[in-house]
């Protein structure tokens, strides 16, 4: 199957819709199936307004319009909201083409908490954009619930994975040689340093041992002046960053608006238990077996379950780890795609929405 993906999200951006995508593509190539990424590496480009380190496509109208139609794909995905993604739905509506669309990120929240846009206008303008996708996938069952009391149709669910040989299982918290001799617990928090991570939550624990940060965004000056305590790494090469998992005793998820949260399963997958607010992404992530959460502690107050998840044994947080597969994410997409036909005239859509 010849699979046009069109994203605003790609390396070298460094997120977790980047990592889903590109694992995505991955196992579909693995599979045999031609997949042709339409990313902003292929364009001109500006800043994200209020959120640096992201790059955005200028004026790629013509451009997304002339690959699709070199490509003819069978199947049609628009992974993301941005200039590319309104491009591409604009063009499968002038050609009448059926498409897929997803829901990675709830940006109306980070669209209000940047830009001070109302979250009930961010919502509208994205209910406007999927509004025409013949599937929008979601990655939880939260998620689903999220957008369906907001007017969204036509969801469906879709989960994600981990590389279990890229993120090993380390039976007993490691030595990391490039963090010396830190105090123990050792406390982790991976992810964008930006509004909708709700990094300060973990900042402001009042915790023993060490607090490590690995990540970067347009939060990230203005709390290293505030926290100087606290080991700020950047961005680190993945495997870097899977021995920096294995050395942590505890991995805190402070965020309360996450999608899914692929950084805990990474975690997890190197046998570090996580400690996470009981919301959409941690509650899909970490799951509930006869009652008991696996993986680690959720819980309305972050400071026990820190202090819960140190009693976590890592084995079981490996185990919730292995219940998550690109193979079976792959196989899942595979099967939300539709033909990218073209509609009869009379089902024939035309939306000049520009963004």
């Amino acid at each position: 199957m010849k699979i046009a993906l069109v994203t605003d999200a790609w390396a070298p951006q460094v997120n977790g819709v980047v990592t889903t995508l590109v694992e995505l593509v991955r196992e579909l190539r693995a599979a045999g199936h031609a997949v042709e990424v339409i990313h902003p590496g292929l364009f001109r480009t500006r800043p994200c307004p209020g959120y640096a380190g992201i790059d955005l496509a200028i004026r790629p109208g013509a451009e997304v319009a002339r690959r699709l139609a070199a490509m003819a794909p069978d199947a049609i995905h628009l992974a993301t909201e941005g200039p590319l993604g309104w491009a591409a739905r604009r063009h499968c509506l002038r050609r009448g083409l059926r498409f897929t669309t997803a829901y990675h990120t709830r940006f109306p929240e980070i669209l209000q908490a940047a830009l001070k846009l109302p979250l009930s206008w961010g919502y509208a303008l994205f209910r406007r954009f999927h509004q025409p996708s013949a599937g929008v996938m979601v990655p939880t069952q939260g998620v689903l619930r999220l957008l369906q009391g907001r007017g969204f149709t036509q969801l469906r669910p879709w989960t994600h994975g981990v590389d279990l040989s890229l993120f090993p299982y380390r039976d007993s918290v490691q030595h990391h040689p490039g963090l010396g001799e830190l105090p123990r617990p050792v406390s982790l928090c991976v992810g964008r340093v930006s509004y909708e991570k709700n990094i300060q939550a973990f900042l402001d624990l009042d915790i023993p041992g060490s607090k490590i940060v690995c990540g970067v965004g347009p939060l990230e000056a203005s709390l290293k002046a505030r926290y100087p305590r606290v080991h700020w790494l950047g961005i680190l090469p993945r495997v870097e960053l899977a021995r920096v998992y294995a050395a942590a005793d505890v991995f805190v998820m402070p965020s309360r608006s996450e999608t899914f949260g692929l950084v805990m399963l990474e975690a997890m997958a190197c046998g570090t238990p996580v400690a996470a607010y009981p919301v959409d992404g941690p509650i899909e992530v970490l799951g509930q077996h006869e009652g008991r959460v696996q993986g680690g502690v959720l819980h309305e107050d972050l400071l026990q379950a820190w202090y819960q998840a140190q009693a976590v044994p890592r084995e079981a947080a490996r185990r919730r780890a292995e219940a998550f597969s690109w193979a079976q994410a792959g196989q899942q997409f595979l099967g939300h795609l539709v033909p990218a036909r073209p509609l009869s005239p009379a089902g024939l859509q035309v939306d000049e929405a520009v963004i």
